[in-house]
This record gives C-alpha cells, structure tokens and sequence, in this order.
C-alpha cells in the first residue's frame, strides 16, 4: 500500500467539468487566428474534428479504466514496448500539458490591453503574475481545483450561450457577412488543411483524464463518459461561437482584431453589457483551462516518479495531497514558455502542442492494439468498440495532427521543440546514471494487479 497518497476528491461531474473546461480554453484572444486560417469555416471544423478524435478517445477510455494510473501514458506504452519509449511519450504528453498555462495567461494581458494599451513586456509581466498567483493556489487541496473549475464551468457556458444568441438576434449578424467574402472557406483547401490539425489544440484536453485518475472517486471504468463530454460540449459550443462572431462582420475585419466578441459589440453599437459578459467569460475559459492543464502536467511529471522514470522528489506531496516539487518544476516550464513564445504566441503554441499530441495519440492507438494481442487476459472493464480498424483511424489522424501542425511551425518553433526533445534525453541519462548506481531504482512496471496494492 503506497503511503505518499494523493487525495480522492474529484468527483465525476468535477472531472467533466476540469477536461471540458480545460478543452474549450481561451477563444477570447484566439477567435482571430481562426478566421484567419479558414474563415468561418472553422464552425463546422471543428465538430469534424470531435468526430475524428472519437477514436482516441476511446483508446484513452480503454487504457485507463485497464491501467488507472496518473503516469497512465507512460505504463501504457512501457507494458506494450519498454520503458525507454514508455518516457519518451510520457516526456511528449508532458509537453502537450505544459505549454496550455503560458498560452492562457497571456490572455488576462490580452483583456487589459483592450482597455488601456499595453506593451509586450507589460502584457509578458501580466502572464507571469497570473502563473506566480495560480502556482501559490496549486499547493492546495485539490479540491480547489476541482470546485473552482466546476464554478467556472457552468458559468462560462451560460455567459457564452447569452452573448452568442445576443449576436444572432441583435439584428446585425447576417450570413452576407460570411457568403460575400470568400465563402465559409476563403483561404481554400489548404486553410482546411491546416485547421483540421492545428485545431485540434482546441480539443487537448481530454487526454488529461489519465493524469488525475488516482484522484477520482468514481469507478475508472467511467472515464470514458469524462473523455466523450470533453469532445463533444466543446464541439457544439464552438460551431455556436464561431457562427456567431462569423455572421458580425467580414472574416478580414475578425481574424485583424484582439478580441471579436467585445469589439464587435463596440463596432456595432451594442450594449455594453454583452461585451462586459464575454470578457468575463472570456477570462474564466482561460482560468479554467490554466488550472486544469498545470493540474494534469504535475501529474504527468508525478506519475513518472512513481515508477522510477524520474527522481522520487518529483511525486512527494505536501500536507494538502499536492506534489509541490513537480509544481515548482511545471511554475519553471510555464515561465520559460511565457518568455520565449514571442508576439506570435497563439500561433507558436497552437503549433508545437499539435504536434506533440500527435505522438501521444499515435502511440496510444498502437498501445490499445499491441496490448490487446499481448495480454488478452488483462481485464478490461471499459473496451473500445470497433477493434483494429477503429485504432488506425485514431493513428491516421493523429499523423495528420502532426504533419498539419508542422506546416505551421516556423524555424523559431522547430528549434525550440527541439530543445524540449534534447531536454527529455538528458533527463532520461541522468536518471538512468543515477539508477545504475541504485539497483533498487530500476523503471517500475504497473500491471492491473498492482491498482489495488498500489493506489
């Protein structure tokens, strides 16, 4: 039985609430780099995408009700290959994690620069204040986390329905706005193209439901319920958003402003309330998604410390159930991030994320199949329909995840993905250095019997 025990405090409605939150994340300042890649468009998009994902979903689903663990990726792969490849995706899904925290905390810079005009060291300075106040907050119950999250969440989907139906019924939205200017697709094949990968950043998220299992209170065999909520509420509210802001004005004049919803209001006389609401919507996405990928990157840097990928002190917690070391590590990745996304950050993030969430559903839509032929006895309390083939389709788009996603990445980009990979490998020598001198250190390798004795 493992003493250093995190706290089982989420609930399933917490956890619903903590992925999908997490999925819809910030449009605030991103709804322009939509319009720019594909137009309006981008509202049928992005239910495609949900539908395409579903495959991954349920590959997650299966792994996690089998091996409900936080370092899941990581066991995952070690049980199918070996724990050499099982760190590297862990390394990879820690990656897709981190980078979301700097990414929204440069929307709060965002907000304020809308009403009083600030430089890109005052806004670097606002993201940074923002992660130092939610690295405080982090050290707490995680609770915290969970009934903040659930807050927001209703909340911010409540205030997004009500400024998106005061958009259609303001008797300024037309479909001229979208049928006049290049169509729902002006940028043409290729603008699909991309946003069909890079989008799916949009949908990170759901993957996270592996990372906090350990500090569920509902059956493992649930989580697939989590996964499919954070595919599909999110699907149905961006179409909504996205035809809302589409209908108010030509896709040029949106993908060339800060933030739509509260300029739109400004430029077509609305009331001021509506655009008030939206910010305020607006700044909990990107709160909500904040919390929930710091959460789930400490977990991955945590669950790795459990079976020995990583030093000890990275899963030791503190009096309140948190692994405050693994928190530290993530404040000094997010601040990094924060300081070296440059002016493109939206863009920049949207990009390197992409691609790393490609290798990590890759690699999980092979662990399902290699797993199943490897252990058939293993039990499987939630087993995804549709067999092999629904597994290569769960690879094909994520190879396209990646190749889409690298088309938008720019030299800058590539080099600091990079770094991140030269990163991985210096940690995995270092820790295997200090393991040949600890025999007792070796990688650990979780099974199903273990969930009982171990958690």
């Amino acid at each position: 039985m493992k003493d250093n025990k995190l706290k089982k405090n989420l609930s399933i409605f917490n956890m619903i609430a903590l992925s999908s939150g997490a999925v819809i994340g910030g449009w605030l300042a991103e709804a322009p780099y939509w319009f720019q890649t594909t137009g309006a468009g981008a509202a049928f998009i992005f239910p495609i995408l949900a539908i395409l994902l579903i495959p991954v979903g349920l590959a997650f689903g299966e792994l996690t009700a089998m091996l409900p663990f936080a370092s899941g990726v990581d066991i995952w792969t070690t049980n199918a290959f070996d724990h050499r490849m099982g760190f590297g995706v862990q390394w990879m899904m820690f990656l897709v994690q981190v980078v979301e925290p700097p990414l929204m905390a440069f929307i709060f810079g965002t907000v304020i620069n809308h009403f009083v005009p600030l430089s890109q060291m005052q806004i670097l300075i606002i993201a940074l204040i923002i992660v130092t106040i939610w690295f405080i907050a982090s050290n707490y119950d995680i609770k915290l986390a969970g009934t903040l999250s659930t807050i927001f969440f209703v909340v911010m989907i409540a205030a997004s329905l009500c400024v998106s139906f005061s958009f259609f019924f303001s008797g300024k939205w037309s479909i001229e706005n979208i049928n006049t200017n290049g169509g729902f697709f002006p940028m043409g094949g290729k603008g699909i193209f991309i946003a069909m990968a890079v989008f799916s950043l949009k949908y990170i998220g759901f993957e996270m439901a592996p990372t906090l299992i350990e500090e569920t209170n509902f059956p493992a065999k649930d989580i697939w319920k989590v996964i499919a909520s954070a595919l599909l509420i999110p699907a149905v509210l961006y179409f909504i958003v996205v035809m809302a802001i589409g209908g108010m004005a030509p896709w040029q004049e949106i993908s060339e402003m800060t933030m739509p919803e509260p300029q739109l209001v400004a430029l077509h006389g609305l009331p001021k309330i509506i655009g008030t609401v939206a910010i305020i919507s607006g700044l909990l996405h990107a709160f909500t998604t904040l919390m929930g990928f710091w959460t789930s990157s400490t977990r991955v840097l945590y669950g790795a410390a459990e079976i020995n990928q990583l030093p000890k002190a990275f899963s030791k917690i503190n009096k309140h159930g948190q692994p405050y070391i693994s928190n530290l590590v993530v404040y000094i990745f997010t601040i990094l991030f924060c300081l070296f996304s440059g002016s493109n950050w939206v863009q920049y993030i949207y990009a390197i994320s992409s691609i790393a969430a490609g290798v990590v559903y890759f690699v999980s839509c092979v662990n399902v199949i290699v797993l199943r032929k490897k252990h058939p006895e293993w039990e499987r309390p939630f087993k995804a329909p549709g067999g092999v083939p629904m597994m290569i389709a769960g690879m094909i788009i994520s190879v396209w995840l990646m190749i889409g996603a690298g088309m938008e990445l720019d030299k800058g980009g590539y080099v600091s993905l990079l770094a991140f990979v030269i990163v991985g490998f210096i940690v995995y020598f270092i820790n295997k250095s200090f393991r040949k001198s600890n025999p007792d250190k070796q990688p650990i390798v979780l099974t199903p019997e273990d969930i009982d004795k171990y958690q």
